[in-house]
This record gives structure tokens, C-alpha cells and sequence, in this order.
């Protein structure tokens, strides 16, 4: 089939309806639903511009073995060019949403290619496993489909592992000659509710005896026994005005809890099956974070390049940035742009082999970008918060430009440094809608766990690392020292 454009994934979400609740209603078409419309139509641009004449050549590949075009985060890399490449596409993709949808298509397209190249790896649940693993990446590869995926147990009781909470945590309750069967929760399937399927698989921290939920398989998101709940909708299509919500309006990406009930899955389908070790090692091994974080980064670099010219032209619109206090901090803010920058481009120029003869990006500058995202973009919305101040409670909504008994006090009230009241409020509701509404929360919340606890990932940077020239250098210079002589009278 090759790559889809916008219209061929709306009907295919047309013609597998899901099971999907929100605000206590059952979805019949997630399309038209005002909760999902805008995103499936953002979405939708995203796979228009694979077929679009001026970026089908900078979004796709030829694959090789069927001569159809697939997406580029598909694409097996040979060397540092094709990695700069990968890039390109995925900037393009979110740029058109600002880096703010965080589980775009090629995100787990990407997750896939890994396993593809690591699918050897499984071949200690069976010598079927690898397979079934390329052949999956095939499939999805050549029908352009949309993943989505929930990597976290429901957030009941911390304390206990899987094996005591297996009513509530997703497991395998029964296989035969077909497939396996599955129940139980998962948290949190980012655009979940108009994915075409789901991959699932387990973080690391399975403990013995949690065999049952030692899983990694994929279902399409229309399964029987597949459920969907999701949160409240920040927005709705057609409930508030674009000019207040430019943002939350277009780029909204539910999140919902997956709940398995008895779901069936094929054998050929399942990836892993029943090993704690196997699940608990696949996730570092693989290299999963080697191509995720090259999508997730640069993508990051857009939504922070975007917050940070939010934060310099609200200062401008002010006269702010005269003041040192408020250069000080916009400095800070440029300076996470080019950290970012120079990890992305470390880590293709020192990619590193495969065992099937690709490359990978280098995961150390990638990791440690991503690690530090949970801190500086936080900040870069604490400046914008900081420098727009009170500003923030005073605007009105767009509907009172637009009174006429209004028009002499909105024109005087409203302006700011060399900009009009009409295009400051447009600014600071862009703002807001970053920086100070749910939909710009739920966006920082997003960068603090998207990749897991930071916590965590800082201490499997530690557990990591290689520290072969930090301990040649330390032992140099301790080679200084010699051993101890008498003291000198």
C-alpha cells in the first residue's frame, strides 16, 4: 500500500470504530467527535504532506524490497547522512504542530525500527519471536498505520509489584493454540483514541513472580475486549474562539486508561511472552531510546524554540527586555535551544553500528538533553510567566474587539511597545494558552515524565555510562601523587 495521505487515516478510523468513553458518553466516530476532530485533522496534515509534491521526497523513502514509499522514521540508516535526514523529516512534522503533539506517527514508527533491528533479542522466548517481530514492523511499515502505546500500570499502590495488584495490572489470564488472552489496565495511551493500534510492552522493574505481566504484543485499536476512558477534554471543537485558544483549540492530545477485558491476541502478534529478564532487558537493549530520543528531541527542539520566541516577543510587546534582569533570563532561555542542538548533531556525527549493519544515533548527548528537558522547559514557561505578570489577568477575550462601545478603550488600555491592543492580546493569549491554560500545563507535565520518571532516568544514565575517560584522566592524575616520602625537615 505505501504511505497514506490525511483522508485514507479519517476513514480508516471511519471504518473501525473503537470502544472509546469521555465526559461519561460512548464515542461512535472519534472523527467527528468535538473532542478528537482537531487532533485527527492535524493529524491528517501530517500524512498529507507524505504524498504532497514539495515534501514527499523530505517526509518518505522508497523501500527497497516493495518500491512503495514509507515514512522516513521507518527507514534502516547506513550512515551519519541518513541519520540528518531522519531528522529533517521529523522536524517538518513538528513544526506543523509546533513540537507540542507528542505521539505523532513516526514517534513509534521509530520504536519499531528498533525492534526490527534487535529482534534477535527475542529469540530467547523461541526462535518464532524475531520473526514475528519483522514482520510486524513490515506490516505497519507498509500500511502506514498509527501506534500508540501505554507503558504504565494504573497508579493504585506504588509499593506492591504486578504479581500482587494482577487484577488491576495488564497480564496474560489464559492462552491456546491461537493466541493469548489478556486483562487489566494500562496508563497513559497518548492519542490512544485514534491510534490504529496499540504496541504494548513493559518498562523495566519486573520482579519474579510477575511472569503474567512480562508481555510485549500488538493489537489494533478497534480489538474486542478493548476499552478506552479517557480525561476530561481541555477543549472542545467549536466551544471556544480561536483567537483565545489558538493552541488548545487545534493541538489537544488526549490521553485515556486502556483497560483489557479478556482481549484476545494471536500468536503472531505476541513478542514477547512470559520472561521477567527478557522484558526487564529488551527495553535498554533493543536501543529503543537511541531512536526514540533522535524523534522525541527534535521535536522538543521545537516546542522549545517555540516557547522561547513566545517568551522574547512578549518581553518585546512590553519594553521588558530592556531590563538586565529580564536579558538574563531570556539569555538562560536561548542557551537550552543550543544545548539541544548540539546533542541532536553529536549524536548522529558519532552514531554507532548495529548488529544487522545500520546505524544508530549515539544515545549519550540524547539521553542526557532528554533528562534535562524536565527541568528547562519548565523554566522557559516560568520566564513567560514572569516576564507577562499581571498581564496575563488582564486580557479580555477577542469577542470585546469587537464591540463597538468597546473600541476606544480596548485601543488605549490594551496596546503595548510599538504593537497595537489587537495583536498584543493575540500574543498574550497565545501565551496563556502556552503557558498559564490546562492544555499548556498538561504540555509541561508532558516534558517532566514523557520518557519515564526522571528520577529514574538520570540513575540509568549512572548504571549506564561510560566512564572510561572520566577514570583514565582521574587515574592520571592520581599517578601524580607517588607514594607518600618522610616530611622534609
Amino acid at each position: 500500500m505505501g504511505v497514506r495521505n490525511g483522508q485514507q487515516f479519517i476513514d480508516h478510523l471511519k471504518s473501525n470504530p473503537r470502544d472509546v468513553w469521555i465526559n461519561g458518553e460512548q464515542v461512535q466516530d472519534v472523527t467527528t467527535h468535538p473532542a478528537f476532530s482537531a487532533s485527527v485533522e492535524q493529524l491528517a496534515k501530517l500524512y498529507d504532506m507524505q504524498v504532497a509534491n514539495e515534501t514527499e521526497e523530505l517526509t518518505t523513502y522508497v523501500v527497497p524490497e516493495t518500491g512503495e514509499r514509507a515514512g522516513l522514521a521507518f527507514m534502516p540508516a547506513m550512515d551519519a547522512a541518513d541519520l540528518n535526514k531522519k531528522r529533517v523529516a521529523y522536524r517538518l512534522w513538528a513544526e506543523k504542530t509546533f513540537g507540542l503533539m507528542g505521539r505523532s506517527p513516526d514517534f513509534l514508527n521509530c520504536s519499531l525500527l528498533a525492534y526490527w533491528e534487535s529482534r534477535e533479542l527475542a529469540a530467547k522466548n523461541g526462535p518464532e519471536f524475531p520473526e514475528r517481530i519483522a514482520k510486524y514492523y513490515e506490516y505497519v511499515r507498509d500500511n502506514d498505520l498509527f501506534l500508540s502505546h501505554a507503558l504504565l500500570s494504573p497508579q493504585n499502590d506504588r509499593s506492591k509489584p504486578s504479581s500482587e495488584q494482577a487484577e488491576l495490572h495488564m497480564r496474560v489470564v489464559n492462552e491456546d493454540k491461537d493466541g493469548i488472552y489478556v486483562s487489566g489496565g494500562r496508563m497513559i495511551a497518548t492519542l490512544g483514541p485514534v491510534s490504529d493500534e496499540m504496541i504494548m510492552y513493559s518498562l523495566p522493574g519486573l520482579q519474579p513472580g510477575d511472569e503474567d505481566h512480562a508481555l510485549m504484543f500488538a493489537v489494533p485499536t478497534d480489538s474486542k475486549g478493548l476499552r478506552q476512558i479517557c480525561r476530561e477534554p481541555y477543549t472542545l471543537a467549536g466551544q471556544k474562539s480561536d483567537f483565545d485558544h489558538p493552541l488548545s483549540n487545534r493541538f489537544e492530545e488526549n490521553d485515556s486508561l486502556l483497560i483489557f477485558d479478556n482481549c484476545f491476541v494471536p500468536w503472531d502478534r505476541v513478542f514477547i511472552y512470559r520472561d521477567v529478564e527478557l522484558s526487564n532487558a529488551y527495553y535498554v537493549g533493543s536501543a529503543l531510546r537511541n531512536h526514540t530520543a533522535l524523534q522525541t528531541n527534535t521535536r522538543a527542539l521545537v516546542k522549545m524554540e517555540f516557547a522561547v520566541g513566545v517568551a522574547l516577543e512578549v518581553a518585546r510587546s512590553i519594553g521588558a527586555d530592556k531590563f538586565l534582569h529580564v536579558q538574563t533570563m531570556l539569555g538562560e532561555c536561548l542557551n537550552e535551544i543550543e544545548f539541544l542542538k548540539s546533542s541532536l548533531l553529536r549524536s548522529e556525527v558519532e552514531c554507532e553500528a548495529t548488529s544487522v549493519g545500520t546505524v544508530r544515533p549515539l544515545l549519550g548527548p540524547l539521553q542526557a538533553s532528554r533528562t534535562h528537558l524536565p527541568k528547562a522547559y519548565p523554566r522557559v514557561i516560568e520566564v513567560i510567566q514572569t516576564i507577562a505578570a499581571g498581564g496575563f489577568m488582564m486580557m479580555p477575550s477577542g469577542a470585546d474587539f469587537t464591540v463597538p462601545e468597546l473600541k476606544e478603550d480596548t485601543d488605549k488600555y490594551y496596546g503595548g511597545a510599538n504593537i497595537s491592543s489587537l495583536d498584543r492580546a493575540r500574543l498574550f493569549k497565545l501565551a496563556w494558552d502556552l503557558a498559564g491554560e490546562a492544555f499548556g500545563t498538561r504540555a509541561l507535565q508532558y516534558e517532566r515524565y514523557y520518557a519515564g520518571d526522571p528520577m529514574r532516568t538520570l540513575a540509568m544514565n549512572y548504571m549506564g555510562a561510560n566512564d572510561t575517560e572520566p577514570k583514565k584522566l582521574v587515574a592520571a592524575a592520581l599517578a601524580l601523587s607517588g607514594d607518600p616520602t618522610p616530611a622534609k625537615s
